[in-house]
């Protein structure tokens, strides 16, 4: 181990074992040799606990055009048309295969369930064991992945991408058990690292997003395109000592409403849509409410609502509340928002392909543009199948590298900015990292605030050490990937889905367009 030539060759290798991972390696199986490099267990992955569902316009009263415009609108103004298109298009198919590959979709009648969430004009998402679907989802890969060839490297932290001649030739990585460092070969590496959630106190993401992808393709040259819009799930569940847990928007959808510690319902008075406004809305109304009662929390409501809709239909959600003295049938949810979904990312096109020949990416680290700056609920399940199924197309046919291109005149780049260093600053640590997030770059944003993070972020980056071990690695890779967010949010001056920047509360034309960072230099 060690030496600098690789010891193992294979034709794909994924990095992650999230639903994005292996169902790129189920389908990459049948192009070639195939690894998965994931730093923890197999199962430690972000998705199993996706609650809400997949959606696809697969009912009567639904189309792919009406998918489409609901896509559209939720991203304000900076979906990829291109992008959109393709995944409401190929929607009906993805969700064929994951039937095929065994995962048990709720039904009604013999035909599977279709249930209501925010923002989309129809029910239209799919769910398997009522809020669990991520999880089956999640189960059913994981088995198929372990009966077949594919080789999973568990316990296995990249560290660094390794590039010949402009091409991806392989990865390093750490062996977290040893400490040992090993190279790997492949033709084509395909980052499916999750997201970032742990950037924040408080964020319904599991230990593991802690944006290894985006630091790993930053660091290599890649463009990464769209970080200021970090969505905020309204409704996690708080209560004291518990770790946020999510209250799947699909609880509004069946007729949970919100109300304050008053117990008065204020939605109505924030949107239109009341309580099934798009996330941002909703995240922020929630905020607002949050300090005009002085209080850490409001509530959902959903006691008017028969009992066995509640345990049939939020089985976990209904379960869990219960362990912790809860029984949501008879009363009131406490919730507060908290960080739950990058929408920007490694930046692909519609083939998830990058600007570096052999590099791709998908699932939340990546950036196809489906997402604008406000994901649409429920749509992110469906990105990782619909794109993760075009890379292995374009992999399987071309195999050729492509010559890297550049994003539209219209868009910004940019690389991050040398700061001013504050005199005094305190030790880096995950929690101190996780309080200024949440205090300087969350909900609601000022340049203040901003500038204050960035300077703290950049003395922190010019201060680490070499890291040396899982944490020392996740701690780097999230302060690079936070100073992405940090520096792309100064940049945009408007607010916009969910960026809300309270200096510049308007959404302004001139901001259509995309905040993209390259390394540049050393």
């Amino acid at each position: 181990m060690g030496n600098s030539k690789a010891s193992s060759y294979y034709d794909y290798i994924i990095v992650g074992s999230g639903i994005a991972g292996l169902y790129t390696a189920l389908l990459a199986k049948e192009q070639g040799n195939v690894a998965i490099l994931t730093k923890g267990s197999i199962d430690d992955c972000n998705t199993k606990y996706a609650q809400g569902g997949v959606a696809a316009a697969i009912g009567k009263n639904d189309s792919p055009e009406l998918h489409f415009k609901d896509t559209i609108a939720a991203g304000d103004g900076l979906c990829d048309e291109e992008a959109v298109r393709i995944l409401v298009n190929e929607a009906p198919a993805r969700i064929a295969d994951l039937v095929h590959f065994g995962v048990p979709f709720d039904t009604l009648d013999g035909e599977i369930a279709l249930t209501m969430e925010a923002a989309h004009s129809v029910p239209r998402i799919l769910h398997a064991g009522g809020d669990a679907t991520g999880e089956h989802i999640e189960t059913t890969l994981s088995n198929k992945v372990r009966s077949s060839k594919i080789q999973v490297l568990e316990h296995c932290l990249a560290t660094e991408i390794l590039i010949e001649k402009g091409q991806v030739s392989g990865v390093r990585a750490l062996d977290c058990r040893t400490g040992s460092i090993e190279e790997f070969g492949c033709r084509f590496l395909i980052l499916a690292t999750g997201g970032a959630g742990q950037l924040y106190k408080f964020t319904t993401n599991s230990e593991i997003a802690t944006g290894d992808g985006i630091a790993l393709a930053f660091n290599a040259g890649a463009e990464i395109v769209d970080m200021e819009f970090f969505q905020f799930h309204p409704t996690a569940l708080r209560l004291p000592g518990v770790t946020p847990f999510l209250i799947s928007e699909a609880v509004r959808g069946e007729g949970g409403v919100l109300c304050n510690v008053e117990g008065r319902r204020f939605m109505p008075d924030y949107a239109p849509e009341g309580d099934l406004a798009t996330r941002d809305v909703v995240a922020r109304s929630i905020l607002h409410e949050m300090k005009k009662t002085g209080s850490d929390r409001v509530f959902i409501d959903a006691t008017h609502l028969p009992p066995h809709v509640i345990t049939t239909r939020f089985p976990h959600i209904y379960r869990f509340c219960l362990d912790h003295g809860l029984d949501i049938t008879k009363g009131l949810i406490p919730v507060a928002p908290a960080a739950h979904y990058l929408m920007g990312g490694i930046k692909t096109n519609s083939w998830g392909e990058t600007n570096i020949a052999g590099l791709f990416a998908c699932g939340e680290t990546a950036c196809t543009g489906v997402h604008g700056a406000n994901r649409l609920a429920s749509n992110s399940m469906l990105e990782v199948v619909v794109f993760s199924k075009r890379i292995i197309e374009k992999t399987g046919t071309a195999g050729e590298a492509r010559t890297p291109t550049t994003g539209k005149g219209m868009d910004v780049h940019s690389s991050l900015s040398h700061r001013e260093f504050p005199a005094a600053v305190p030790t880096p640590s995950l929690s101190l990292l996780q309080q200024l997030h949440w205090d300087k770059v969350g909900i609601i944003r000022n340049k203040t605030g901003l500038t204050e993070a960035a300077n703290i972020l950049a003395a922190w980056q010019k201060s680490l050490p070499q890291p040396v071990d899982r944490p020392s690695y996740e701690l780097n890779n999230l302060i690079l990937t936070g100073r992405l967010v940090v520096e792309a949010a100064l940049i945009r001056e408007e607010s916009r889905g969910a960026h809300f920047h309270s200096d510049f509360p308007k959404t302004l034309p001139e901001w259509q367009r995309h905040i993209i960072f390259t390394k540049t230099g050393g």
